[in-house]
This record gives C-alpha cells, structure tokens and sequence, in this order.
C-alpha cells in the first residue's frame, strides 16, 4: 500500500490530529458487501425483535464508523500518557465526558425517553472487585492492543491479532461470569454511590461537580504537555469537503462530540447507556450451553442475563450495537482503502490472548469495561466510573514494563511522533 504523501501545507501536525494527504483507493467491493450485510441483518433484526433493536443496530454503525475514522482509542490514550505525557487522547475524554454528563444529566434528571423506557444510568458498587477488575483490564488493555471498544472497531478495520483478543476476551468474561458470585459476596464493596442521587447534590449539582474535575484534569494536561514536551499523535490522513465525512479522518474532539452524543441516544432508546462486555459473558455462556455446560445456575445468570441465555442474540441490544459496530468500521475501512489483514507475530498472539483473558475478567469485576464503567460510569455519574478510571491508569502503567516481553514496544520520549 502507498504511503500517503503529507501536505503539511495545510495543517499543521504539531497540535493537529489529522492532516490533508493522498489517500488509498476505495476499496468498493468490500463497502458493497459490507453495506448488503449491514442492511440484511437490519432487515433480519427487526423482524426476529423489534425496530427499537433495529435501531440500536444503526447506532452501533454510527459508533463503528466514528471510532474507525478518528482512530479514537482508549488504550492507546492511556498508554501514551502513562510513558512519554502525550495528553492529546486524555483530552479528547474529557471533551467526549463533559458533553455526555451534561445530557445525561438531563435525560436522567427528566426521564426523557424515546422508547418509553424509564432511563437509568449506570451506577455500581464501588468495591474490591472494581479495584481489581479495573487494574487487570487496565493490564490487559495494553496487552491486547485495544479496549472494549477498540477491539471491536479494529476487526472491522482489518486487524487480524483482534480476532484473538476478542476470543480471549470472551472466554475471559465467560470465566469472570463463573467467579461472579463470589466477588458480589465473600469481598468487601461499598453500595452504588451517585454523585447525583447519593449526595443530595442532585443531577444539576453533579454535574457543576464533573464540570470542574474535567477542567481540572484538562488544566493538569496542559502542564504536563508544557512541563514533558511529548511527541504528538501522528496525524491521520485525510481530505477537504464533504468526502471527509466518508473517506478521510476525523480529528479526536470531532468524534469526541459524536461518541458522547451517540451514547446519550442510546440512553434515551434503550433505556441504559452504550456498553459492550455483557455481550460477550453472554456469547460464552450461549457457548457453553451449546456444549452442554448448564451456566443458568452461576449467580452472574440471574434474571435478565439468565433470561438472555435462552433468547436469539439479536434480541440482546448490547450484542445487536456490537455487531453494529463491527460492520459500521469494516464499511469506513473499505471506504478509506485500508482494510487489509496481516499476519499475526507469536508475540503479538500471545499478548492479544492473554490481554484478551485479562479484559474479559477484570470487566465483568467492575461492572463494565472502557465503555460501560469509565464512559458510561462517569457520564452516569457513578463513583465507581471514577475509581475505574483511576485502577486502570495504575494496570496501564505496570502493563509499560509487560509489553516489551511480547516484542510490544512502547513511545518513548525521544520518538517524532507516538
């Protein structure tokens, strides 16, 4: 594949997340059979459920398509603030956080719904198994390359070591699903606490409270940029004019404002905010059942994870939003001319595999991954968002001295760009 050749005429690469380049051709087979899955299994989901889930599925083509043209990582956020004090992705979080509080403060605070559905948050116990969920995802997230979300998006784009990532995750929530009882039990946790609701602050007064800790944190950032001079994010090629939205990248606080306003929507259809990782303990379980392993008795499948177990997946709106997901990058991947499989080094799969594992358990601990407990959790205003942020800062920096036994490499402050 030829190398985009770089206009820095146009943008500058020093702050910028995208810059003006020659792109790869249109790899139009590939945007055809994708856009024909996409609207057969639309077609298959509302008559097998219901057009709310059909719904979901196109929100999840939204999220797929946002998360593929701005590269919008999580994992790669944490990792280059954590070795070389590039905050450009931390950033962009707390951009995406400040406008996904504010809506959710108001569709939480009115119930505003366009389903019928009463929306609630996500808010969740604050608890040993948070601290150690949280810490060995933020371990395993550098591992396998991608978070929850960014596992997702890079089978879309064609990463072929994701698939073992995603596998290994699955078995992981599966396992952490198993183990579920005994973490909700026989470990210390205090009760859900809402900055809203637990505190007599209520939603307006959460939300000045938020408001001021992502200014905090963006004020820290800028010290930190001054104070560490990082390398900046390679910048990401794009094009002028209305083509930008379908073939060229987007930069990170444009698909910030997107993702945060894409999550508000869920909450006001299905009644929770955007999450990923039930899926796939739901997945496993489905598997082993397959197999003739009874999983219905495991605490973890209880009411409605249990009733899940004996419907259709594409009944489940997490498992419907995620396969939207991967369709929605598999279409902006072609479209970019960038979907193309590689081979796997050993060290790579033996990374992805057990980051997989690591990611899988630690999410079904804390109550949610990247998505469900840092996104979801702090837009819900959930402490345990917060300690969730926190616990996988702290894996993600023990993860730095992990990766190079995998062949991983990590910034270093030295690097041009990162």
């Amino acid at each position: 594949m030829a190398q985009p050749s770089l206009n820095t005429s146009v943008v500058s690469t020093k702050k910028a997340t995208t810059i003006v380049a020659d792109l790869s051709p249109v790899q139009k087979p590939l945007v055809i059979i994708g856009a024909l899955a996409a609207i057969l299994l639309f077609s298959v989901i509302i008559n097998v459920s219901n057009v709310t889930q059909g719904v979901l599925f196109i929100i999840g083509l939204a999220l797929g398509a946002t998360l593929l043209h701005a590269r919008f990582g999580f994992t790669s956020a944490f990792r280059r603030l954590m070795s070389v004090g590039n905050v450009q992705g931390l950033q962009a979080h707390m951009l995406m956080l400040a406008i996904a509080s504010t809506l959710f403060a108001v569709i939480l605070s009115t119930g505003f719904s366009f389903s019928g559905i009463t929306p609630k948050g996500y808010v969740s116990p604050v608890g040993m198994s948070v601290l150690f969920g949280a810490f060995i995802f933020g371990i395993g997230m550098q591992l396998g390359n991608g978070c929850a979300s960014g596992t997702l998006y890079s089978i879309g784009g064609g990463s072929s070591s994701m698939i073992l990532t995603l596998v290994s995750f699955i078995g992981g929530s599966t396992l952490g699903a198993y183990h579920f009882k005994f973490w909700m039990e026989d470990t210390p946790s205090l009760p859900p606490i809402s900055l809203a609701e637990s505190t007599g602050l209520g939603y307006f007064g959460a939300w000045a409270v938020q408001m001021v800790l992502f200014a905090v944190i963006y004020w820290i950032t800028l010290l930190i940029a001054k104070k560490k001079n990082p390398p900046m994010m390679k910048p990401l090629p794009t094009i002028t004019g209305w083509k930008k939205i379908i073939r060229g990248s987007w930069p990170l606080f444009a698909a910030a404002i997107v993702l945060a306003v894409l999550n508000a929507l869920t909450l006001t259809i299905r009644g929770n905010p955007w999450g990923i990782t039930s899926a796939f303990a739901l997945w496993g379980g489905k598997a082993l059942m397959a197999a003739g392993i009874d999983v219905s008795s495991w605490s973890y499948f209880t009411g409605s994870n249990g009733a899940a177990l004996t419907q259709t997946v594409l009944a489940d709106s997490t498992s419907v939003m995620n396969f939207g997901i991967i369709l929605g990058a598999f279409i902006s991947a072609a479209s970019q001319g960038t979907f193309k499989p590689g081979k796997i080094k050993p060290g790579v799969a033996g990374a992805a595999i057990v980051g997989g594992i690591m990611m899988g358990y630690g999410a079904r601990l804390a109550f949610g991954c990247n998505i469900g407990a840092y996104f979801g959790g702090i837009a819900s205003f959930s402490l345990h968002g917060w300690v969730w942020m926190v616990m996988a800062m702290l894996g993600t920096f023990l993860a730095l001295f992990i990766r190079p036994l995998f062949g991983l490499k990590n910034p270093k402050p030295t690097d041009s760009i990162c």
